[in-house]
C-alpha cells in the first residue's frame, strides 16, 4: 500500500506492543485449561475452613469466608464463582 492510503497518518500496525514485546498469539489450547492453571494450591481453602476431605464445603462457611480479606477471601470468592459454572 502506498503511504497515503494507510490509516493513522501512514503508520502501519506493528506486531509489537509499546514495550517492545511481541503480541501474544492465542490458540485454542491456550484458553482450554485456564481454571486448572488458576488453582495454585488445591485443598488450601478446604484446609483453612476446616472442612472434611471428600465432603462439600458448607455454603454458609463459603459465604462467610468470601467476605474475608486476603487469600482466604480470594479463594472463597473463586470457589463460589466456580460453583456457579455449569460443569
Amino acid at each position: 500500500m502506498a503511504k497515503s492510503q494507510l490509516p493513522f497518518g501512514g503508520k502501519q500496525a506493528a506486531p509489537f506492543k509499546a514495550g517492545g514485546k511481541p503480541r501474544a498469539k492465542f490458540t485454542a489450547g491456550a484458553h482450554g485449561k485456564f481454571i486448572a492453571q488458576a488453582i495454585k494450591k488445591p485443598g488450601a481453602l478446604r484446609a483453612s475452613l476446616g472442612a472434611k476431605k471428600g465432603q462439600p464445603i458448607p455454603v454458609s462457611k463459603l459465604a462467610k469466608a468470601a467476605k474475608a480479606k486476603g487469600k482466604l477471601g480470594q479463594r472463597a470468592r473463586f470457589a463460589a464463582m466456580l460453583k456457579k459454572l455449569n460443569h
